[in-house]
């Protein structure tokens, strides 16, 4: 499982899909969440917007488990 840290109480999920390499840049996340299976927790989400904090696991299809750690 890879490791994605941040230095503030959440992060979203749009921002999250670019620091842990998914996409390239954050106009991306809209379409990307749209058109590929994301579960936060084990419960599929599909909303950019929705707030990730340390200890949130994410799955993305095709690019594998991550985990949201603190700094």
């Amino acid at each position: 499982m890879k490791q994605v840290v941040i230095n503030t109480a959440y992060i979203t999920l749009g921002q999250f899909l670019k620091l842990s390499d998914c996409i390239s840049t954050g106009g991306q996340a809209k379409f990307f969440v749209v058109e590929t299976k994301i579960e936060v927790n084990g419960q599929a989400e599909n909303r950019r917007g929705r707030k990730l904090v340390p200890q949130d696991i994410v799955k993305v299809e095709g690019f594998g488990q991550f985990e949201v750690i603190s700094s």
